[in-house]
């Protein structure tokens, strides 16, 4: 697989939480940092997400918000 995305983060899926529609999904990273991901139910299930599981976070932005208190 070859993508365009610059930044292709490996870690391990440590939470799914599915909705009517969508699914929240959290994959930490090694470290510890988590990220979490809404994508539909059908993709969880197409891509076979489970707690465990090896995945990666794919993040293609052109902008990045920064903010402070």
């Amino acid at each position: 697989m070859k993508l365009s995305a610059r930044n292709i983060l490996k870690g391990k899926v440590v939470k799914v939480i599915k909705g009517a529609v969508n699914a929240e999904v959290t994959i930490e990273l090694p470290g510890g940092t988590q990220l979490v991901s809404i994508i539909t139910n059908a993709s969880v299930e197409s891509l076979e997400l489970q707690e465990g599981k090896q995945a990666y976070a794919v993040i293609k932005a052109s902008n990045i918000m920064v903010g402070v208190d």
